[in-house]
């Protein structure tokens, strides 16, 4: 055998691996070329496809309904709400749904008289919804029956502290007003009012109001259909704009000459002018963003600073105005001075405690004014106990119905000046009456007159229950309570009388200011001393009194409050680092008035005030408020913890005089106190009744620990939450 025939042959593969830098690099080429083919192969395919699927189907693509790719949605509809007398509004709301369906959105028609904003509103702050408002002005200047409601409790919010300037901050809104300029006093009135309100609100304006008129001779475009037909284009063109994410670009006329386009948002850059300054709130009369009438833009650049850039044309028409303003202040100080004089030659003569300046303030702030030193305005509770949606804690606690309670004060004035006072010190001060005074039957009969009106305005309102409307025209109880120092008025003691004759139970509060005034009250329903602090330095620095002898007045207030025999009441407000830590000082004051019951709460937060450093921060938690009563009936055996009123932060503590077999009577036989009061007059005051002969048993929902927590089982509020607890536990 041929040894060499055994031999393996390697050349080929040493040849291959000497060359093997070559074959690498005639694969890579092939594997580039595959890939390149397969991208021009792929476009091309994408390019016939585009051609074929309908602009329509593209939009929506790119929209990302169909879109495999979930893509940010920056529009998820469009509610558009009408408020119609005529109809008008209501055809123009279902012309602009017709439009916004074109562009794929889904959309819904809204008539305010089947709204209810107080429920709903506020979800459209997170919706992403555009909401459209189609308003129209009825006679003297007053919003459509069907809208009447909707604009009553925005004004009402835009208004109110405790809904804020934050409240409706992300929701987007346009508005559209009807209305006819023959009647120019009152033009498009309820438009700019709910613009007005909702940008109070937070709200985010998306365009510019639009104003119809239904005056063809001076309609803008030639009638009211033309008006709107203008509006809807440039409404759907926002509105396309808005899908995409983006903000609309500066058309030139930005007012004062600022672009707004520059800045994070129109929005923002208006608040931010008036939040500057934290001691100054902006007024929504005086500027407002976005909109200004032709008069209006002049008067603006009319007021442009002198250290701006000045056209030398404009200069002239610059010093013109400085000039006019400077003989108009001029001429008020000549008016103001003339004024002093008289006041000092008329010094014997008393003025009247309601200024105009205080009226228009007051009036804003939903005071229904009457004569010249008393109001009644209508409690929110009363709203929603109209509503069934539970009382106040005083329905808790003592069995009132809030839909028959008026809330009124003969006296408008105090004698304090609390850090946490809800009306920011709108109201006079004094100690001691020094105006004019108006009759007790002028005041109660006109109180209960202007009552009666502002329950009648809730007719027809969404919720509001048939049976209760009708009990609420006829007042039941009276809470002395609204602002102010009742007890100051020299004839309380006939008020007080006039209200039992008309068989109205009295809740009278007091601040301890006037010991001798107490002491001098006829018997009323329950008395309520307000115990704002247990300390003479505490109570200076929390009640801020008026008198140099605060702290002896406070002292002899509660001495006087022991003897009554009727039901009487401490009712602490506590506030957070201030006054909570004084437990054993509250509990001496208890054995010095020996009240039936003490209320503790918590205080509420009303915004910022210059008279006021309190902040969120001095707000205590509701556990907070348990934990403090808990340790102050440690301290006082004769009392236990009786009621609780989750919602209001409110808890009741009760002498145990109250609590009879075991079950507390808390609540108010009211037609027995009526029959005891009226026994009480006819014998000239000799035939004098105590707390307990008028108390009524406390239901089981109203005691501390019950699963209700203050809520009444009958409300739909309580329902509600019981209903959405059901939910979160599945």
């Amino acid at each position: 055998m041929d040894p060499s025939s055994d031999t393996w042959d390697f050349s080929p593969l040493i040849s291959l691996w000497i060359n093997r830098y070559y074959i690498y690099l005639g694969f890579a080429f092939g594997i580039g070329l595959w890939i390149c083919f397969q991208i021009v192969t792929r476009k091309q395919d994408k390019n016939s496809q585009e051609k074929s699927i309908p602009k329509a189907a593209q939009d929506l693509m790119t929209n990302g309904y169909i879109s495999l790719h979930k893509k940010e949605v920056f529009v998820s509809g469009v509610k558009i709400f009408y408020g119609s007398q005529t109809g008008t509004a209501k055809e123009f709301a279902t012309i602009l749904a017709e439009a916004v369906t074109s562009l794929y959105l889904p959309v819904a028609v809204i008539n305010l008289k089947e709204y209810d904003p107080d429920d709903n509103l506020v979800e459209e702050v997170t919706s992403k919804n555009v909401c459209a408002f189609l308003v129209a002005t009825y006679t003297d200047g007053r919003p459509t029956e069907s809208a009447e409601w909707f604009c009553k409790w925005l004004e009402e919010a835009s208004n109110d502290f405790r809904f804020g300037k934050t409240y409706l901050k992300g929701m987007r809104y346009a508005v559209f007003g009807l209305g006819n300029s023959a009647y120019a006093s009152h033009f498009n009135k309820v438009g700019k009012n709910v613009d007005k309100w909702l940008w109070m609100l937070g709200a985010h304006r998306v365009m510019t109001r639009g104003e119809g008129d239904c005056n063809v001779v001076k309609s803008k475009h030639g009638s009211i259909e033309a008006d709107f037909r203008a509006w809807k284009t440039k409404f759907i063109s926002q509105l396309q704009v808005l899908c995409k994410g983006e903000k609309k670009s500066c058309d030139g006329s930005c007012k004062k000459g600022k672009c707004e386009s520059n800045q994070r948002s129109s929005e923002e850059m208006e608040l931010g002018s008036h939040t500057q300054d934290g001691l100054h709130q902006r007024d929504p009369e005086e500027e407002e963003p976005f909109e200004s009438s032709s008069e209006e833009e002049s008067g603006t650049e009319d007021h442009q600073s002198l250290t701006s850039v000045v056209d030398v044309e404009d200069l002239g028409n610059i010093m013109n105005h400085v000039k006019k303003e400077k003989r108009e202040k001029e001429q008020q100080e000549e008016k103001t001075g003339l004024f002093r004089n008289t006041v000092k030659n008329e010094a014997s003569e008393r003025r009247a405690m309601i200024t105009p300046a205080l009226r228009e303030a007051l009036t804003k702030q939903g005071y229904q004014l009457i004569g010249s030193h008393s109001g009644v305005k209508l409690c929110r509770w009363t709203k929603s106990m109209l509503r069934g949606r539970g009382g106040c804690y005083k329905h808790t606690f003592y069995g009132i119905e809030s839909h028959r309670c008026m809330e009124t004060t003969p006296s408008l004035a105090c004698a304090n000046k609390c850090v946490f006072c809800w009306r920011h010190h709108t109201n006079p001060v004094g100690t001691e009456w020094r105006w004019k005074m108006d009759q007790p039957e002028v005041i109660l009969k006109e109180a209960i007159e202007n009552h009666q009106n502002m329950i009648k305005q809730f007719k027809g309102v969404p919720g509001v229950k048939e049976e209760r409307f009708k009990e609420g025209m006829t007042v039941k109880h009276c809470a002395l309570s609204l602002v102010g120092e009742p007890i100051m008025y020299p004839e309380i003691n006939r008020f007080l009388k006039l209200l039992h004759e008309c068989k109205i139970s009295s809740f009278l509060v007091t601040n301890a200011q006037f010991p001798v005034e107490i002491r001098n009250l006829k018997p009323v329903t329950q008395l309520y001393v307000s115990v704002d602090a247990s300390t003479k330095d505490s109570l200076k620095k929390i009640d801020r009194p008026l008198f140099k002898d605060f702290w002896q007045r406070f002292l002899d207030s509660l001495k006087a409050l022991a003897a009554k025999q009727q039901r009487t009441v401490y009712r602490l407000t506590l506030v957070k680092a201030w006054n909570v830590d004084e437990l054993q000082a509250y509990a001496e004051l208890v054995s010095l008035g020996h009240p039936d019951f003490i209320e503790v709460k918590g205080v509420t937060y009303c915004g910022e005030s210059s008279a006021s450093s309190l902040t969120m921060a001095n707000v205590p938690w509701h556990e907070e408020v348990v934990r403090f009563v808990r340790e102050l009936v440690d301290l006082i055996p004769d009392y236990e913890i009786a009621c609780e009123h989750e919602h209001s932060n409110c808890l009741l503590i009760a002498h145990k005089k109250f609590k009879i077999d075991r079950e507390w009577w808390t609540w108010i036989d009211y037609n027995r106190f009526q029959e005891l009061i009226q026994e009480y007059e006819d014998s000239g005051g000799s035939k004098t009744f105590s707390a307990e002969d008028y108390m009524a048993k406390t239901p089981h929902w109203a005691l501390f620990g019950a699963n209700e927590r203050g809520f009444d089982p009958k409300d739909t509020r309580f329902q509600r939450k019981n209903k959405s607890k059901d939910i979160s536990g599945c």
